[in-house]
């Protein structure tokens, strides 16, 4: 599978999103992350409709909404979204999973779905027939600049492998937490294939968006 990058925009100075989107384009960025958070799924609360509909009329590049909210299947609604774009509903979010897949995928986007650290992937199972790629949460949702729970990398090789040999082969696995650029290597060989990347990597001080990305690119390859 191509290997993607996705940055996260919550990660971006707020006075400079306009230059960081050009940036995104110059440097062929494949999504841009956006983290929704309700301040009760999480424990922070972060962006919003307005903030997607703007994100979405500023760059053609497909956005990765990750929603971090209690019963996404009620509110996908408020916000814009459609063909090319990924949109991602917690495992733990919800009693009715399939129907907030559903709800995406009627959209026209393609349907994620997350998991947290202490999920196991068998609670995927019945959800392989309807979803698009899976995002494996390597720290606990809520904050950027966590260290990884390392637990997760056999996690992700393990649901790769599981993929891989019941015909699922075309679903994608996301990272999103500490990918940093020693860890988005490890995460690679494991089987993933988008990469969330912040503070860690992309957006990393000792190094400028353009430098970053390349070296992100080639702990990925």
């Amino acid at each position: 599978m191509n290997k993607q990058i996705s940055p996260s925009i919550m990660c971006v100075a707020w006075l400079e999103l306009k230059e960081t989107i050009k940036a995104f384009e110059e440097n062929g960025i494949e999504y841009i992350h956006v983290d929704i958070m309700d301040g009760s799924f999480v424990p922070n609360f972060t962006l919003g409709t307005d903030f997607v509909k703007a994100l979405k009329s500023a760059t053609n590049i497909p956005l990765d909404i990750h929603m971090m909210i209690e019963n996404p299947e009620s509110k996908l609604d408020w916000f814009q979204f459609g063909e090319g774009d990924y949109v991602a509903v917690h495992y733990e979010s919800t009693p009715h999973i399939h129907r907030a897949v559903g709800a995406i995928k009627a959209r026209g986007a393609k349907a994620m779905v997350a998991i947290n650290p202490g999920t196991p992937i068998c609670m995927l199972e019945n959800l392989l027939d309807d979803i698009d790629a899976v995002l494996i949460m390597t720290v606990n949702p809520g904050f950027a600049g966590q260290k990884l729970v390392k637990a997760t990398l056999k996690k992700i090789s393990e649901l790769r492998e599981y993929l891989d040999a019941n015909g699922y082969g075309h679903i994608e696995i996301e990272v999103d937490g500490n990918v940093s650029f020693e860890n988005a290597r490890l995460m690679s060989d494991a089987g993933a294939n988008i990469f969330v990347a912040g503070t860690s990597s992309i957006f990393a001080k000792d190094g400028n968006l353009a430098e970053n990305t390349a070296k992100l690119r080639d702990s990925i390859k």
